[in-house]
């Protein structure tokens, strides 16, 4: 009998596992080949030919694309290189003490150059405001009190002197009226007095004393009517009639324009002391709108150069094309404690009538100059203790010079020394033009 020898059991556990990574390969390759036909295994085969070539040609092309990219970026760099080096340079830079900018330089576009002026005279500029003319200016008040009954008189209306502004109607005006009666009564008794006494004096029947006594009387009842028809007279009353109205009248020929009273109002003299705007404003004002005073608030540094009757220009923003010449006519002695600024004063002409009473203006003052250069002040820079310009030698080619300067006079500084008239000097980009200079002279 054949005795079938006996398999041991399997078991996962047993040391017929792989001991290593390697080995469990081994044993999957072992395993596919052993279960693969002849003709799968060729076809496997070549088909990872096939993957091997397409990825090798893959790596092909993209070592032979970066290599034209790189051959592509060092021929632009050198053709920019070439470029730069063929270009002109635009920078600027110093040569023999000079700056030079060359033709087309974008710095030298920021550059600006004036001529130096030669002038006797130089315009100061100065800030104000227009006021009436004083001198041909009235504000009317009240000389009685009482109640305004008319008004004749109206704001932009010309009057002549002695024109009726308001008519007021005033008790102690009619007091007046009746002193000047009482007074002319006084004076009629008096004189018969004395008559009556030198008839009885010639007769004997009289002393002397009485006679100069009735003199005295007559004198002085004389001299009280005199006084009383001044009065009456001064205010454009009459001893005609006792009405108790009053005429309050213009002083002087020119243009109301002014009025702060109604009809019905009641007035008083006092009402200019009360203190108060409301009540302490003129009733009227009246004056020539073609003469104007300008106010002007000038500084410290203008002092020496403002001097009486010295010509000048006066602008204003409602019509800065027109000009109107005045004067000036007061320089004060003393500066304003507030703005520290010193009041001027000027007259100025107002024939068609464009200017207008606190106006703001700018006054152009022509002032005499101690030195005919003059170039304005920013073409001056100071190192130092020393001023110093750019003078212009040719296009695009400049060069500083020290120059000594006097005080500023309406943004223009006269030169003492340095420079002559005609010089082109640089206003704008100076400091541009020394900030290369010291550029330089450090490299």
């Amino acid at each position: 009998m054949k005795t079938t020898p006996l398999m041991p059991a399997h078991n996962p556990t047993s040391s017929a596992l792989p001991d290593s990574k390697s080995d469990a390969e081994a044993i999957i390759t072992a395993r596919e080949v052993s279960f693969r036909s002849p003709t799968r295994t060729a076809r496997i085969g070549k088909a990872r030919t096939a993957k091997t070539l397409v990825r090798r040609l893959v790596e092909e092309s993209w070592v032979v694309g970066v290599a034209l990219a790189t051959l592509l970026a060092a021929g632009c760099e050198k053709k920019k290189e070439a470029a730069e080096a063929s270009a002109p340079s635009t920078s600027a830079k110093a040569e023999g003490g000079a700056v030079v900018f060359p033709a087309g330089s974008p710095q030298l576009a920021s550059v600006s150059v004036e001529s130096v002026e030669d002038t006797r005279t130089t315009k100061l500029r100065v800030h104000g405001r227009l006021v009436w003319d004083e001198n041909v200016t009235a504000r009317v008040f009240t000389p009685f009190a009482g109640r305004v009954t008319a008004i004749p008189g109206e704001v932009g209306k010309p009057i002549e002197k002695g024109g009726a502004l308001a008519m007021i109607a005033s008790p102690d005006f009619g007091q007046a009226q009746a002193d000047v009666r009482r007074a002319a009564s006084d004076v009629r008794q008096a004189e018969r007095t004395l008559a009556r006494l030198k008839e009885l004096f010639e007769h004997g029947a009289a002393p002397r004393k009485d006679v100069d006594s009735a003199e005295s009387d007559l004198a002085r009842a004389q001299s009280e009517q005199e006084r009383g028809l001044a009065r009456l007279a001064l205010y454009g009353g009459s001893m005609g009639t006792i009405d108790q109205v009053i005429a309050l009248k213009s002083p002087l020929s020119g243009v109301i324009v002014e009025k702060n009273l109604n009809p019905g109002q009641e007035v008083r003299p006092d009402q200019m002391l009360a203190g108060l705007p409301q009540f302490g404003a003129p009733l009227f004002v009246i004056t020539d709108p073609t003469r104007l005073w300008v106010l002007l608030d000038a500084s410290e540094a203008d002092l020496c150069h403002l001097k009486p009757s010295l010509p000048m220009v006066i602008r204003s923003q409602a019509s800065p094309e027109a000009s109107h010449p005045g004067r000036l006519e007061v320089v004060s002695d003393s500066f304003d404690p507030a703005t520290r600024m010193l009041r001027v004063r000027g007259s100025v002409e107002n024939a068609d009538r464009t200017l207008r009473a606190e106006m703001l203006v700018t006054a152009e003052i022509e002032v005499p100059v101690s030195t005919p250069r003059s170039v304005t002040s920013r073409a001056v820079f100071l190192k130092g203790d020393k001023h110093y310009v750019y003078v212009e030698e040719g296009q695009g080619r400049f060069r500083r010079r020290e120059v000594k300067v006097g005080p500023e006079v309406a943004g223009k500084l006269p030169i003492i020394e340095g420079l002559d008239a005609g010089q082109r000097v640089v206003t704008g980009g100076a400091l541009l033009i020394e900030q290369v200079a010291t550029d330089s002279a450090g490299t």
